[in-house]
């Protein structure tokens, strides 16, 4: 390349032209990034730079940080506000460091470079129970791992929950042409499905109660299944929550018969995020009613428990990574709390 001839040519441009050189010769952004000690953005700049306009683009440096706009003081001190203040919107700081500096920000895209150059990032923040306990989440875990330590091979382990979805799509974000406006078919009634479920991790089985109410009798109808279809297993470890109606008498009586196979333990209170098959009821709405419109409620019942009842166990490979036991503590020690 001539202007890496050129010994006329000013250093910044011949990096410029390093790294086109080094993206020509098959090198990614990242690792040009790496060689020339720069982010891959800005190699991905100087490219886009090269590709629009040839040597005249790496020439050209029409780029003005946003950040330059702020002394180091005034960022600072932005930088502290922010932190203090937890602002949710770009026009709430754009209004904020109008205000308190006299310098005006034009373009939301200017203010999230800026916010990022002092170390920001929009976060949504985490819903946790005030009542999580560190130390039954670390015993319920060690009980759990124990268990599976010494389980033989006719016993099995089940995460049992109840779900109670209603018949409407649900709105998530998708690609689309810049020009078309995207909208999904609402259904107008409230039908809701109540389901009583459980699954094995290991294999991918299933058993799923549609149930008119979820209560001590889905409860039994749910381990009556559970029972019936594992005839081999001597024993069934099933994994619940503190829901009532699992620690209702007529469940307790149901498990206290002769030759009952089911022994119940349950999840730590406030913690769903120890309970897998909560895992589960996400990929459900993703495969199922994310951006999906089922004409009547019927046929959302249907797509729903064929789902849970046959997708699920045939296809388990594909979803086993998404429904896990790999459990973690969830400490309210190491957030930071939004108050009202």
């Amino acid at each position: 390349m001539t202007v890496m001839r050129n010994s006329k040519t000013e250093a910044r441009v011949m990096r410029r032209a390093n790294a086109i050189l080094l993206l020509d010769d098959g090198m990614s952004c990242e690792r040009v990034a790496e060689v020339l000690y720069f982010d891959d953005d800005t190699i991905r700049d100087w490219h886009r730079a090269w590709e629009s306009d040839g040597i005249k683009g790496l020439r050209t440096f029409r780029y003005k940080g946003s950040a330059c706009e702020l002394t180091a003081e005034q960022q600072d001190n932005l930088k502290r506000w922010v932190t203090e203040t937890l602002p949710r919107s770009t026009s709430q700081i754009g209004a904020w460091i109008e205000q308190e500096f006299d310098v005006s920000y034009k373009t939301r895209s200017a203010i999230i470079k800026l916010l990022h150059r002092i170390g920001m990032e929009f976060k949504k923040p985490q819903a946790i129970a005030k009542k999580l306990d560190v130390n039954k989440q670390q015993a319920f875990i060690d009980m759990y791992n124990k268990l599976l330590n010494t389980l033989s091979p006719n016993e099995a382990v089940m995460f049992a929950d109840a779900v109670h979805p209603t018949h409407m799509a649900r709105a998530v974000g998708c690609w689309a042409p810049k020009k078309v406006e995207v909208a999904i078919a609402q259904s107008s009634g409230r039908d809701r499905l109540n389901i009583h479920g459980a699954i094995n991790l290991e294999t991918g089985e299933t058993r799923m109660i549609d149930a008119l109410t979820v209560n001590a009798e889905s409860t039994i109808a749910l381990l009556s299944g559970i029972e019936i279809f594992n005839p081999t297993k001597r024993r069934i470890h099933v994994f619940l929550d503190n829901a009532k109606y699992h620690h209702a008498e007529m469940v307790q009586q149901w498990l206290s018969r002769p030759g009952c196979r089911i022994v119940l333990h349950f999840i730590p209170t406030y913690c769903p995020h120890l309970d897998p098959i909560e895992r589960l009821w996400g990929v459900m709405h993703k495969n199922v009613t994310h951006n999906k419109c089922h004409k009547t409620f019927r046929d959302f019942a249907n797509a729903l428990l064929t789902f849970l009842r046959v997708e699920v166990p045939k296809n388990w490979a594909i979803y086993r990574d998404s429904v896990t036991d790999n459990f973690r503590i969830i400490n309210p020690a190491d957030f930071r709390v939004i108050k009202a």
